[in-house]
């Protein structure tokens, strides 16, 4: 059976994971769907039936050959040490996705393959819907959310300028890459000098976050539609491990701390220092060891180092969750409905965090280059102690709950006629 969407989605699991849940809704809606990403995520993309692509690349290798500026938080110079590996990744990626898109009736795709999916569609003649997971079309209501300034509120006049500095950021690092795939690969002119953001798409563009979290901006127009979240269930067949289930089953609902696909320069020091804190607050712990992340020789009983596990299952069981403030995991923790704790690096994540604060669901953000012990001890406090804070993130998570953005989104992207 052809493919008749396909999903370009670049990134890490949290920037991943989403599309993947758009295209399970998708194909149980009737439409064959593959997924263009890196074979990091061949594994997620197979175990939940939809075709795999390879986008080539490998976004574990790389944010581990960038970890010092990671935790730096310096999202320009992130930018920058990208600009070196973008030609070649650009490059393998519209040679792979060439044929991958052969036959299909529609391509979508996020922020991460935004570039190489307008690409394929021009050079396809295919429609393109673009899919966020945090909001990207200018508004005079909010800053950027990818701005390099700080998250302070703008005057109304300057918040649109913020955004449109966020999109200029990303379309000049990869300007030249993109051009050079376009025309070495697919006999394409070169993208405008401004990038593809000066107007108005005519398909919609999906945004899938709760309007709980971030509420449709007035100035949006018809086409951009905020869905709710694109969560993934587990795969069928799926169980925890039972070491976990019975670290668990044993204490009261321990924090969880993991930072996903940042994690840390120097694991062994950043895991002593969360131990701390721990022992300081009186809690249990589930640390999270992923692409380098948290890891100790010997830890108390009162802690358990886990792999990658589904945060859909294990949050809920949670106390409070730390972590980094990517979309995927901001999310997760706050449809569980307990307190967050977010310890942005970069991107969008410092966003996140902000917002997670002034909702009432989370303590005041630490930027992850001022974690001590000092300032994670008195947010778990906080997390812990505060029953406004705590009755705030079960209402808000409950919410959340009740909606179902993969079917809005698929709804929407039916309505659009460009799948049939």
């Amino acid at each position: 059976m052809s493919l008749q969407i396909m999903i370009v989605a670049a990134g890490s699991r949290g920037d991943v994971q989403p599309y993947v849940a758009l295209g399970v809704g998708l194909q149980r809606a009737g439409y064959p769907v593959g997924v263009l990403t890196s074979q990091d995520f061949q594994p997620l993309v197979t175990a939940h039936g939809l075709a795999f692509h390879d986008l080539g690349g490998n976004i574990q290798a790389v944010t581990q050959g960038m970890q010092h500026l990671l935790e730096q938080g310096n999202f320009l110079k992130i930018l920058s040490r990208m600009q070196g590996a973008a030609q070649e990744l650009a490059l393998q990626a519209v040679k792979n996705g060439l044929p991958a898109c052969q036959g299909s009736q529609l391509i979508i795709s996020g922020l991460g393959g935004l570039f190489v999916g307008l690409a394929l569609a021009e050079k396809l003649g295919l429609p393109l819907i673009q899919a966020y997971l945090y909001p990207f079309t200018p508004t005079r209501e909010f800053p950027g959310v990818l701005t390099p300034l700080p998250q302070w509120r703008l005057t109304a006049w300057a918040n649109p300028l913020s955004h449109r500095l966020g999109q200029q950021m990303m379309w000049q690092a990869t300007r030249l890459a993109d051009n050079k795939a376009r025309r070495e690969v697919l006999g394409l002119p070169p993208g405008p000098v401004f990038g593809p953001f000066s107007s108005t798409p005519a398909a919609p563009v999906i945004y899938g976050y709760s309007p709980q979290v971030i509420p449709r901006p007035g100035d949006w127009g018809d086409n951009q539609q905020v869905t709710g979240y694109w969560f993934l269930e587990p795969p069928a067949g799926w169980q925890p491990p039972p070491a976990l289930v019975d670290f668990l089953q044993t204490g009261p609902p321990p924090v969880f701390v993991g930072f996903g696909s940042m994690g840390s320069q120097k694991p062994e020091q950043t895991t002593a220092l969360i131990l701390q804190a721990l022992a300081q607050t009186g809690q249990r712990g589930v640390l999270l060891s992923d692409w380098n992340g948290l890891r100790a020789d010997a830890l108390p009983e009162s802690v358990f180092l886990t792999g990658p596990v589904p945060y859909a299952w294990l949050f809920p069981q949670m106390t409070a969750v730390v972590h980094h403030g990517g979309a995927g995991t901001t999310a997760a923790g706050l449809a569980a409905g307990v307190p967050s704790i977010l310890a942005p690096f970069m991107g969008d994540q410092p966003f996140w965090a902000q917002r997670v604060h002034q909702l009432g669901v989370g303590p005041k953000p630490i930027p992850r280059r001022r974690l001590t012990v000092e300032h994670l001890s008195a947010a778990i406090h906080i997390a812990v102690t505060d029953d406004t804070m705590r009755a705030a993130a079960a209402r808000l998570g409950e919410r959340i709950r009740e909606e179902d953005g993969v079917a809005r989104a698929v709804a929407v992207i039916q309505q659009s006629g460009l799948v049939h």
